[in-house]
């Protein structure tokens, strides 16, 4: 295609933007899984796809960038997502409803998403991009968790602790998804993945409100007492509590 073919395309390429993005992405992983990542030129993806240059690089900075087409948009979600909570949720337990998000991506296209993933596995500098990304998704996670432990002492470490924990047991579930080829229960491993979590790191009902620490009991007895007593000697000590239980 003529750069004066292309430049009148792109005036009337409203509608049909999303369909050429595609295109590019198609022709894109088509070349890579034929020829390899390493061997195939962005002019070999524009030949195929039936465009000219300047069009891929208005969809994509560059060559890596076509293998991850939808993380900008999954990114902006998340940061949106964030926003949206009122504030009296508990903050890790909408981290990884956050989380959530980008899986339910990748799980939009199970076929593309599992091609990525074997490519990403074969070639260094895309699993070093995809590093990138992960890091991108942490630290929108960890700015949101500051802001909502901002009144505590240690704030800063707790949100960053809780965000690296969140995108780990994001990308457990999101591994064994794709290294069942797409076939497993995508919804069950994040399940498990984020109940992990918030079961770990997140509020539990009374902790925030009263500020009081469980009780802890010692009970020293001789070998020889039997267990009648140590049990009287507990029920004594934890007094109508423990009779309530």
């Amino acid at each position: 295609m003529s750069e004066k073919e292309e430049q009148d395309q792109s005036m009337n390429d409203g509608p049909s933007k999303p369909a050429m993005r595609e295109a590019l992405v198609a022709a894109a992983f088509e070349l890579f899984l034929e020829r390899g990542f390493e061997q195939t030129t962005v002019d070999d993806i524009v030949s195929l796809a039936g465009v000219g240059r300047r069009s891929f690089f208005r969809y994509f900075p560059a060559k890596e960038d076509v293998v991850f087409p939808d993380h900008e948009r999954s990114l902006a979600e998340m940061t949106e997502f964030l926003e949206s909570g009122t504030g009296e949720e508990d903050p890790v337990r909408h981290a990884c409803d956050a989380a959530r998000l980008v899986l339910r991506m990748y799980a939009e296209q199970p076929s593309f998403s599992v091609q990525r993933y074997r490519l990403t596995r074969k070639v260094p500098g895309l699993r070093a991009y995809e590093l990138s990304v992960v890091w991108r998704y942490e630290h929108t996670l960890a700015a949101y968790l500051r802001g909502r432990f901002a009144d505590r002492p240690d704030g800063p470490l707790r949100a960053d602790v809780i965000a690296a924990a969140v995108v780990s047991a994001h990308n457990h579930a999101l591994r064994t998804w794709l290294r069942s080829g797409g076939e497993s229960d995508w919804v069950a491993e994040v399940d498990a993945a984020m109940a992990f979590v918030t079961g770990t790191w997140g509020e539990r009902q009374g902790d925030a409100a009263d500020g009081e620490s469980d009780d802890v009991v010692v009970l020293v007895a001789s070998r020889r007492a039997p267990l009648w007593r140590m049990v009287q000697g507990i029920e004594s000590a934890l007094g109508a509590d423990a009779r309530q239980v």
